[in-house]
């Protein structure tokens, strides 16, 4: 392969469900997905590429980046979530040679990588459904790698970059496949195939914004701007931004694509789309901005903070934070263990919420189980995480500031602690924080916050399968009664009016964080 060659024929982004390979034929949608499934195996297979590499979003590791290397993986497969669409035994060939060469060319970039190869580990979903479709009779060897569920804009793009650098060294041609939803809230309960649907106007504004991006070819647009667009669509359940930063640093960081969207539909709520995007001839889009182009991971990820040391803000710090920078209240790890390391079934419970025990639990959960690091989160319950006495951490939601859950059942209620309005996302303040780090008072829009603070709850209750519906009483805590209470009050009941649970609004002197509202709320379980 010449200097000047791309080693990337062309990209895929694919759903991760079973549904188009088990169920094609229960809905109009599921079968159009599983046509477009068919046609990119007729390219691939119509293609000179030597390998495809899956970055699948259902295999979540913890620690580091994995790459699947065992030669032959055999087993048969149910998912979690859809078990009685049936099993899935699959048969596939790896590159091994290649899952090395990609280990070592991403620990030359600073990353923590490490290979998995013994009999029985577990592929994902993910990962099955597309090599299944895509590959049936492994005509090509494939190589598998994990997504972090931490790692961050600078980590993921460094992980692409190693992707091509390994492509480079090998000499060899690539279909990359990103295995991921575009939004991921699906439905708590039940529905049947016919009356599957978006689960939200929401999501699927979210979901058609990003598949024009995909269709103009402008994917390096899309990697840059994801995140911008999440917020202002206030899409709080989506993790489309991280598989789109693999995929574009794999495939050159550019706008240069014809993008061509195959199928788009829903599955079981979250929105499924078919695309593929292919090496252009023409000259270079322009960006829309430039975030920092990072060649090398030199850290830690603060992934909840987005102040300095940031890598995943513009113009943030690439390297390890000083220890001048980790302020005392502003710097989490990662990962937190609530209670007990495993509930009753075994299950690992963790949470977004920091504190000294983070990095240790990583570390803990990783050594014992091994390669099974990256695949515990096959089993928690859909959006949480609950402990065996009732405590329900959402996996959705903003972690918590101090060592509690995010809701608790006791008999047929739910308890849900203290909620305010910081993003899921990146711990920013919807509406602007109350004041800065010197505590000089900031301007803010409390009707922002108040949405925001609401969204929240919305989002832990569903993790408790549960809905703004379920709300008999809720306590509102105001830092600033006599100059937000009328903006707090319109917002609420936009959403409570019709509800009409019982509340109680006091006014307080301050918050652990510098927002102007946080609520609190019983509601029924269901």
């Amino acid at each position: 392969m010449s200097e000047e060659e791309d080693p990337v024929l062309f990209g895929l982004y694919v759903p991760p469900h079973p549904h188009p390979l088990l169920a094609p034929d229960q809905n109009k949608g599921w079968g159009e997905l599983r046509a477009a499934y068919d046609e990119c195996r007729r390219r691939i297979e119509e293609s000179e590429a030597d390998i495809i590499i899956v970055y699948s979003t259902t295999w979540p590791s913890i620690v580091g980046h994995q790459f699947q290397v065992q030669p032959e993986p055999e087993w048969v497969h149910v998912d979690d979530d859809f078990h009685f669409l049936g099993s899935m035994p699959y048969k596939f060939k790896m590159d091994v040679e290649f899952g090395e060469g990609y280990r070592d060319a991403a620990e030359a970039r600073g990353l923590h990588a490490r290979t998995v190869a013994y009999h029985g580990f577990p592929i994902d979903t993910g990962s099955v459904v597309a090599l299944s479709l895509l590959n049936p009779d492994n005509r090509i060897p494939a190589c598998i790698v994990s997504s972090n569920m931490y790692g961050n804009r600078s980590e993921t793009i460094v992980l692409g970059k190693a992707a091509r650098d390994a492509l480079k060294a090998q000499g060899k041609k690539a279909v990359i496949v990103a295995v991921s939803s575009l939004s991921n809230r699906m439905f708590t309960k039940h529905v049947e195939p016919e009356d599957d649907r978006i689960h939200s106007a929401k999501d699927e504004e979210w979901n058609r914004k990003i598949l024009e991006f995909f269709a103009d070819g402008r994917l390096e647009d899309l990697s840059q701007l994801s995140r911008d667009i999440h917020g202002q669509i206030r899409v709080q359940k989506v993790v489309a931004y991280k598989p789109a930063w693999w995929m574009a640093a794999t495939m050159g960081q550019h706008n240069n694509y014809d993008g061509e969207v195959l199928a788009y539909a829903a599955l079981h709520g979250s929105g499924g789309a078919v695309i593929q995007l292919t090496p252009s001839k023409g000259s270079f889009g322009d960006k829309e901005f430039d975030e920092d182009d990072v060649e090398y991971y030199r850290g830690d990820r603060n992934v909840l903070d987005s102040g300095a040391g940031d890598m995943d803000a513009p113009g943030g710090v690439d390297g390890p934070l000083d220890e001048a920078e980790r302020s005392e209240e502003g710097w989490r790890n990662p990962i937190e263990v609530v209670d007990d390391l495993y509930d009753e079934y075994g299950s690992a419970m963790i949470s977004q919420a920091g504190g000294a025990l983070g990095a240790a639990a990583g570390a803990a959960i990783a050594g014992p189980v091994g390669g099974m690091a990256g695949n515990i989160v096959a089993k928690k319950t859909v959006g949480k995480w609950m402990n065996k006495d009732g405590a329900i951490v959402a996996e959705n939601a903003p972690g918590a500031v101090g060592a509690y859950p995010h809701a608790r059942r006791m008999g047929n209620l739910l308890f849900i602690s203290g909620v305010g309005p910081r993003s899921p996302v990146d711990n920013s303040i919807p509406g602007g924080p109350i004041e800065d780090e010197d505590g000089n008072p900031l301007e803010y829009d409390i009707k922002a916050q108040t949405e925001a603070c609401i969204e929240n709850i919305r989002i832990i209750l569903e993790a408790c399968e549960a809905d703004l519906n379920d709300v008999i009483d809720v306590t509102t805590f105001l830092v600033d009664m006599k100059r937000d209470f009328k903006g707090y009050n319109e917002i609420y009941a936009n959403h409570f009016e019709e509800i009409q649970a019982t509340r109680t609004t006091l006014a307080i002197q301050a918050l652990p964080t510098p927002i102007a509202v946080e609520m609190k709320v019983i509601a029924k379980a269901p």
